[in-house]
């Protein structure tokens, strides 16, 4: 067993904590962004608020459909239950992980909401572990499912047509 294997758990068990860790760490994180008027604030309110209410929309839309696709085979942990079956329909056709995106969608929202830098770091983190625990999912996937990477070819990972 690898160094990251060992740091995952045998089923993801870790990876669960530390996307608990990230969600706990990125509500506590102070905005902060040393560029930031008042007055730029207020001339973008608008626009702010624009993204907050799109980027919120999309990300309860991808994990609203999300669970409810899965809903048999939903668990906390990126290891496949037994029973599963492989999801291509509905939005799991527009992206491969919505449980994830929705997650990634709505925190950018915010950060275009706030322009806080602080929140943008904790983002990119994000983004980086939640590629990872993708791509450790889709590996217990493939051995569980032969046309999997096929899927894979077809649909992006987290942005419908993007990536």
């Amino acid at each position: 067993m690898s160094f990251l294997s060992s740091l995952q758990g045998k089923r993801g068990e870790y990876l669960v904590a530390v996307q608990f860790i990230l969600v706990f760490v990125f509500v506590m994180t102070p905005r902060w962004n040393p560029l930031l008027t008042p007055a730029l604030l207020d001339s973008l309110e608008p626009v702010r608020w624009a993204a907050l209410a799109i980027l919120g929309a999309v990300g309860m839309v991808l994990g609203g459909l999300g669970s409810m696709h899965i809903k048999e085979y939903l668990t906390p942990l990126p290891y496949p239950v037994d029973h599963n079956q492989l999801v291509q329909h509905g939005v799991y056709s527009w992206v491969r992980h919505p449980l994830y995106s929705s997650q990634l969608f709505i925190a950018l929202g915010w950060v275009l909401f706030t322009l806080s830098l602080s929140h943008l770091a904790v983002l990119a983190a994000a983004f980086v572990f939640f590629d990872y625990k993708a791509r450790k999912e889709e590996g217990w996937l493939t051995e569980r499912h032969p046309d999997y990477p096929d899927y894979a070819k077809r649909v992006r990972k987290f942005i419908p047509w993007i990536y």
